[in-house]
């Protein structure tokens, strides 16, 4: 489930392969003093029964390679990475780009910082 600035995923009771999970992954933009505009993310979440959070910065140039940000935290807590946890729901997928780009005021065709790029997939 997409609301502006929230995304829900859960599997509450498994499926083959995938575990029960629920994860939420918030953002918000925040203003760094050396950094400039970054866009925020927190997850927090159940999988197979192990509560985790994990925040993370992404700088406004590349704050759209958010899904496999999310994707690797969610595999590092225990969800399989076929699980596909941003990507499952496309239009929801399609809707969080659009409204981070919107936050950021970001304009397609915009140049990224290859160092940002570098940093913020880590």
């Amino acid at each position: 489930m997409f609301t502006p600035g929230h995304l829900n995923r859960s599997n509450p009771e498994g499926t083959p392969g995938v575990p029960e999970y629920n994860i939420d992954v918030f953002y918000e933009v925040r203003h760094d003093p050396k950094e400039g505009m970054l866009m925020h993310f927190k997850m927090a979440g159940v999988v197979s029964g192990s509560s985790f959070t994990e925040e993370f910065d992404m700088h406004r140039d590349t704050a759209f390679n958010f899904a496999s940000r999310v994707a690797k935290a969610a595999v590092k807590h225990g969800l399989p990475a076929n699980a596909s946890l941003i990507m499952r729901g496309h239009d929801e997928y399609d809707a969080m780009f659009e409204d981070i780009r919107a936050k950021l005021g970001v304009q397609p065709g915009e140049p990224i910082n290859l160092d940002n790029a570098e940093n913020d997939r880590r």
